[in-house]
């Protein structure tokens, strides 16, 4: 095992004063690399003796020109990929390119210390977590990962005959096909170590001084790149755990009612509102089913608008909740408070909902809508629309009011309600997408629609178009209660 660790020497240079023979305005020269020859180099014998030098000279500075390319090629892939994945699986390919290496496996750095979940380059799940049973002391990963004395690359010619590689390393050298290894960390001044890579060769192998440097230059130019990607999905994930903290963690359980739920969110990047749903068990026995969306900050918000609509959501569906305990039999009173308390406190949004107060025992359901896709019933025979009245959203108008709808259902019925997004991404218009989602919970096979957890999945899985699905926008809402 090879451990190379920083060098702290410097390549000469000359700085010619300006107006000196062989100035260039005052920049600095750099002398030549060994091998290659200088001015005073130049052959003094016969033509035919001075174009061999000449041809060996222009061959290598072809070669040195073919690999600046190839680095310049996949660093400028490497910049226009989005996203941490993204980024990883990147590292790992042009990296094994620039190597001639055919596997590899890179792991980010831990808030800890430690390597967290690998990464694989042609290596399947079993490979990666065998590769992870090697003792933490025996890790070439971890080595690269050290805050203290971090090689600046690793290499074994082959794993599995190396004494410095450890006994498990060298075990699973030979049970998984690996010969020579090679690896670099990806660190930055300012962040010290980010990831560490290993590439992996199928026999005997290591890289040449060419590729090596290659691989070095990649990396320092992939890890402040990755530094940003890393930092970007820190912040995301931690959006995104706030976000679901403000909606229910888990679902009740009533007798004669079996509810499931489904959320989808659009990245707050792209989101221009937030949905909310909800299942309240009442003091009575009865459940209030709702949801709902809250947009930005007024009729023109855009992305930027997000984070602030998800923070009104949160206290949309808190004030909902305080609502529905009060006077949840009533629908269309508990939206008509809903909507005067975002006037009053919420003046630059507006919000679509519907809440349905269900009694399982009689299977009864009234409900109301203000501005929202209508509800779907699925039964034995199929999927119809529950038609509640045309309403404005919450907000918009000087004074809302709607009626409330009553219907009785059948045992085994599912009441699907959802919000416009998910409509939005099931066709081209949300008519033909409303049209779509109920035609889906209709087709869906009988074991499917008599789980509503599974019929939830089932339509996730089936409306959305890819190409809506790329420039979403909108959350995906879905809630499914099932009476026994």
């Amino acid at each position: 095992m090879t451990e190379s660790h920083p060098s702290t020497a410097l390549p000469t240079t000359t700085t010619a004063e300006p107006g000196e023979p062989g100035c260039a305005g005052g920049l600095t020269v750099l002398d030549p690399p060994p091998g290659l020859p200088g001015p005073t180099d130049a052959p003094q014998g016969p033509a035919a003796d001075r174009t061999a030098p000449s041809a060996a000279v222009q061959d290598r500075l072809a070669g040195r020109l073919s690999d600046i390319t190839s680095l310049h090629e996949h660093t400028e892939q490497l910049a226009r990929v989005r996203g941490l994945a993204a980024t990883l699986d990147t590292v790992l390919a042009s990296g094994a390119a620039l190597l001639g290496a055919r596997r590899g496996v890179l792991v980010t750095r831990l808030p800890g210390g430690g390597p967290g979940q690998p990464i694989g380059l042609h290596l399947d799940r079993s490979s990666l977590g065998a590769l992870e049973t090697v003792p933490t002391e025996q890790s070439l990963l971890a080595r690269l990962l050290r805050e203290q004395d971090r090689p600046e690359q690793l290499h074994s010619p082959d794993l599995a005959t190396d004494p410095a590689t450890g006994a498990r390393l060298r075990e699973l050298a030979v049970h998984l096909g690996l010969g020579g290894a090679y690896g670099l960390p990806l660190a930055t001044a300012e962040d010290g170590p980010l990831a560490a890579v290993l590439w992996f060769w199928d026999e005997p192998a290591e890289p040449t001084q060419a590729q090596r440097e290659l691989a070095r230059h990649y990396c320092e130019i992939a890890a402040p790149l990755l530094a940003k990607q890393l930092e970007a999905d820190r912040i995301l994930r931690t959006t995104e755990a706030l976000r679901r903290g403000l909606l229910p963690d888990r679902l009740p359980r009533t007798d004669g009612l079996r509810l499931a739920a489904r959320l989808v969110p659009a990245g707050l990047d792209r989101s221009c509102g937030s949905d909310w749903y909800d299942a309240i068990p009442l003091p009575d026995g009865t459940v209030g089913l709702t949801v709902g969306s809250v947009s930005g900050d007024g009729p023109g918000a855009g992305p930027g608008s997000a984070p602030g609509a998800a923070a009104a959501m949160g206290r949309v569906r808190a004030a909902l909740r305080a609502y529905a305990v009060l006077e949840g039999e009533d629908p269309v009173s508990v939206l008509g408070d809903l909507e005067l308390l975002l006037k009053t406190t919420e003046p630059t949004r507006s919000a679509t909902a519907v809440y349905a107060w269900v009694e399982p025992e009689d299977r009864r359901i009234t409900l109301a809508g203000a501005g929202h896709c209508p509800p779907i019933l699925v039964g034995r025979h199929g999927a119809e629309f529950v038609e509640t009245s045309l309403s404005a959203p919450l907000g918009m108008l000087a004074c809302w009011e709607a009626p409330g709808v009553e219907l009785t259902v059948e045992r085994g019925d599912t009441l699907l309600l959802y919000t416009e997004g998910l409509a939005r991404r099931c066709g081209p218009t949300l008519h033909a997408g409303q049209a779509n989602l109920r035609r889906a919970a209709a087709d869906a096979p009988r074991d499917v629609r008599i789980d509503p957890d599974r019929l939830c999945a089932h339509l996730l899985a089936v409306c959305p178009t890819p190409e809506a699905a790329a420039t979403a926008t909108d959350d995906l809402m879905l809630l499914g209660a099932r009476f026994e």
